[in-house]
């Protein structure tokens, strides 16, 4: 009897033995209520999309016509599962008057910025029930769709006009929010894996020149708002870690007797949009596309700074003088490094 208890005894300290060496090999058990926690850094796609309108401008008379230009920006980063993890919103307006008589009277100097750097001069705040700047509740609304999918964010509710009805959205936007979801449904669609996080800030960079406009006379008179963005995401270090860069050239034509000639109802497309149908590529020394060489310098700001792209060398006509650079993109990049600034300025 001893024997056999003494051989249980030591078959038991084996087993014991055995498992406590790793001789257990069953998986443990997850709770399968604990929900999967993000992880910092997560890899996240960049998007962005241009809405323009020109159906707000009129024809001369009593007073001056209007060629008006209207383009909703929406920048996204969302994540593998479709949740947007970061957006941001703006808006270019520009005014272009011309007379009676098919003359431009605004000077063609001038520079329109977008409304998220008019801030407070915008002057919507006095209007505004509520007594919130254009911005203000612009970004509110950014905020207020993070951590949706498109599908949550087309399922808000809204007036016939397009307010948001929904009570703790309607208290702070009262703008009408159909561009702006219509812009984040486009920019989930065409978002890239172009080295975001989604830790990163995410800012928009935009301004519109109208200097290419030019009187009627023998032929119509045009009004163009020439409009460049840049879509930019930055790590907590200030670097880029993802870039788009584009522009919209939207052409109102009028005649000497100060009628618009355009169809302002007509669908606008930005120089990515259109690609080879821009038609640089011909004329191109290096045989690129607009789009193609607007790809080639948001390639090359990826991992450089705010300074480091301001400090990008140019020729005298505004080119890149540096000859990596040049050998993809021999447009000017002026407006491309200021509007990664602006970017940053204004990055969330």
């Amino acid at each position: 009897m001893k024997k056999k208890l003494a051989l249980v005894l030591v078959l038991a300290l084996a087993v014991f033995a055995f498992a406590a060496c790793g001789g257990d090999t069953t998986p443990p058990v997850e709770d399968p209520e604990t929900p999967e926690t993000p992880v910092a850094g997560e890899a996240v796609k960049t998007g962005y999309a241009v809405i323009s309108k020109a159906a707000k401008s009129a024809d001369a008379g009593d007073a001056d016509g209007l060629a008006q230009a209207d383009s909703t920006i929406v920048a996204v980063t969302v994540d593998e599962n479709g949740v947007l993890t970061n957006v941001a919103i703006d808006h270019a307006q520009t005014k272009i008057n011309f007379s009676k008589d098919g003359k431009i009277v605004t000077p063609l100097d001038t520079v329109f910025p977008g409304k998220q750097e008019m801030g407070p001069a915008y002057g919507m705040a006095k209007a505004s029930s509520l007594g919130k700047e254009w911005n203000e509740q612009a970004n509110t609304l950014a905020q207020y769709v993070i951590g949706k999918t498109v599908e949550e964010v087309k399922g808000i509710a809204v007036t016939e006009e397009g307010v948001p009805t929904d009570a703790d959205l309607s208290a702070s936007v009262t703008i009408k929010i159909n561009d702006y979801v219509k812009g984040i449904e486009m920019a989930v669609a065409n978002a890239k894996d172009l080295g975001a996080s989604a830790d990163d800030k995410l800012g928009i960079g935009v301004v519109t020149t109208i200097d290419k406009s030019k009187d009627a006379g023998d032929e119509d008179g045009l009004a163009q708002a020439y409009s460049n963005y840049a879509v930019v995401t930055f790590d907590a270090d200030g670097v880029v870690t993802s870039c788009i860069i584009d522009a919209s050239q939207i052409n109102i034509n009028f005649s000497k007797e100060g009628k618009i000639t355009s169809d302002v109802t007509a669908a606008f497309k930005t120089k990515n949009e259109l690609g080879p149908d821009y038609g640089m590529a011909k004329a191109s020394g290096i045989g690129k596309e607009w789009d193609e060489q607007a790809a080639a310098f948001a390639a090359y700001v990826i991992g450089k700074t705010v300074d480091e792209v301001q400090g990008i060398a140019l020729t005298e006509d505004g080119v890149a003088a540096d000859t990596d650079l040049a050998a993809s993109v021999t447009v000017h990049i002026g407006p491309f490094m200021s509007n990664v600034a602006k970017a940053y300025e204004f990055a969330k």
